[in-house]
Formats: C-alpha cells, sequence, structure tokens
C-alpha cells in the first residue's frame, strides 16, 4: 500500500506567445505547487481499478485512467492496482487538480510495480496525457514553455500564504480550448513578463506587480458574474487578486499569515468556498 499526495497548482505568470502551426498555443508561464492536495492510495490488485470520494468525479473525463494504461503500455507491465483518489482540489478549477493526479498515478503505479523508471523517462510520457502533467512530476516553482512540456526547475518562491476563492459560476465544457479560442493576437507578448518574475525568483525578490495571467483579460466575459466575486475578494481585503491557470478559481498571495487568515475569514462568512493554503517547496 502506498500514498502520495498530488498539490495543486497555480500559474504566477502565464504568457502566449503565439499559435503554433499544429494549433497549439506557445506558452511562457511560471508555475508553482501549493499546499492544496489531492491524495491517491495505492494498492495492489489484478485489474486496474479507481475510487473517488467526489462523486462529481467522472472516471472517463479524467487523466487517471489514461496515466495507468500509458504506463502498462510503455513498459509492458501487466499488472493492476486500486487507486482511491481523495479529492480536495476543485474540479475543473484551474488549479490543476486531474493532471496532479495523473502525474501521482505516474510516480506512484512506478513505485507499486517497481519499474523502477527515472523522472525523466516519466517526464517524456507526460505530453501524452496533458500540458500540465510534466510539470506536476517535478513540482514546486518551474518555468514552463513550449505547450507546457518543457520544464526548468526554478529556485523556490519566497514562501508566501494563499488564499483562494472558487466562485460559483457554472461549469464550461472544453473551458480551456474555448478561452484560448478567444485570444487575439493582441494578448499575446514576448516572454518578457515571465522573465522579469523569473528573474525575481531566482533573486528571492517577488512582488504581485510581477504577475500576470492572459486569461484575466478574456475569462471576464466567458464566466458570469466571475467579475463580480472578483469584486467581493478585493473588497474583503485582497491587494491583487489572479484568476488560476483557466480558471475560474481566483487567488491572492499574502505574505504575512494573519493578514492571509483574516481575508480567508471574510470570505468564508460570505458564504464563499474558499482555502487557505500556502506555497510548497519541490
Amino acid at each position: 500500500m502506498l500514498t502520495l499526495l498530488a498539490p495543486a497548482k497555480i500559474n504566477l505568470t502565464l504568457e502566449v506567445l503565439c499559435q503554433r502551426p499544429d494549433g497549439f498555443h506557445e506558452i511562457r508561464s511560471v508555475i508553482l505547487t501549493i499546499n492544496l492536495c489531492d491524495s491517491l492510495l495505492f494498492r495492489s490488485s489484478g485489474n486496474i481499478e479507481f475510487g473517488c470520494d467526489n462523486p462529481d468525479f467522472v472516471l472517463e473525463e479524467s487523466l487517471v485512467s489514461k496515466a495507468a494504461g500509458l504506463l502498462q503500455q510503455a513498459t509492458g507491465c501487466s499488472k493492476g492496482a486500486r487507486i482511491e483518489i481523495g479529492k480536495r482540489i476543485p474540479l475543473a478549477s484551474g488549479l490543476g487538480g486531474d493532471s496532479s493526479d495523473a502525474a501521482a498515478v505516474l510516480h506512484g503505479l512506478n513505485r507499486l510495480w517497481q519499474l523502477g523508471l527515472s523522472l525523466s523517462e516519466l517526464v517524456e510520457l507526460a505530453p501524452r496525457l496533458g500540458s500540465d502533467v510534466a510539470f506536476f512530476l517535478y513540482g514546486g516553482t518551474a518555468l514552463v514553455e513550449g505547450k507546457g512540456e518543457m520544464v526548468t526547475p526554478l529556485p523556490s518562491l519566497p514562501h508566501r500564504w494563499v488564499v483562494l476563492l472558487m466562485p460559483p459560476v457554472p461549469r464550461m465544457p472544453g473551458k480551456t480550448q474555448r478561452l484560448y479560442a478567444s485570444l487575439k493576437p493582441k494578448h499575446y507578448t514576448q516572454g518578457q513578463i515571465t522573465d522579469r518574475l523569473v528573474a525575481g525568483v531566482s533573486a528571492g525578490e517577488v512582488t504581485s506587480s510581477m504577475l500576470f495571467n492572459v486569461f484575466d483579460g478574456v475569462a471576464l466575459d466567458s464566466f458570469a458574474r466571475l467579475g463580480e466575486y472578483r469584486e467581493q475578494f478585493l473588497k474583503a481585503g485582497a491587494n491583487d487578486v489572479h484568476l488560476a491557470g483557466s480558471g475560474p478559481a481566483l487567488f491572492t498571495l499574502v505574505e504575512d499569515k494573519a493578514q492571509a487568515e483574516e481575508l480567508y475569514r471574510h470570505l468564508q462568512q460570505q458564504g464563499l468556498e474558499c482555502y487557505l493554503t500556502e506555497t510548497l517547496a519541490a
């Protein structure tokens, strides 16, 4: 039996440089893991089986079964496993929960089945699952480029508290694809915003003015009432609010624990789904 944690992520920067000839978008992003985690319990079994404590989880829409099948195919392993997923990361939130779970499945089955694959060998499989999976195999803070498959680990961000707000907006089918499709050339940047943040991370000096998400400019038109919840977040005491990935989750970074706790309490008192967490090292 083996238990692994699968952390959520936030994008400190997310720039789109251009649309590629293959239809995907070239990105440049600094991503880091936070201490809001799903848990995955692995047991030996004759078949590949999954269970989840969230009734809204749909296995056929998840990457976890694809990750298990891919690892079997790549290694010729015929062993099975029973994997129980404890979901704490909100579904379809922009926090990367499904990609993180898929990365945990690769790590966990590699250990459970005693395959002996190196991290670099697992990373080679990741692009066949999804763009964020390679990052989650590393964790911590990293520069992510290409479609998301090029990951360069960075020094850990100076510790911050992270307050998350999950707005009660309707789920959007094909959310990420639709947001990318809504981008126009005027939204593209050259990567210089991410370069500045990478330099700040390396120097241990990161400020809220360095944060950027290209989807901040288009998500308000895509998610009903998202702008209202963003204003509610600011009025509760947040200094700076950004979209987590493709949303709709919103986050703010806070240096002082007491200030973070007060902001979290304000959101709770308004009956909003919110989380108080913190940044994670690799």
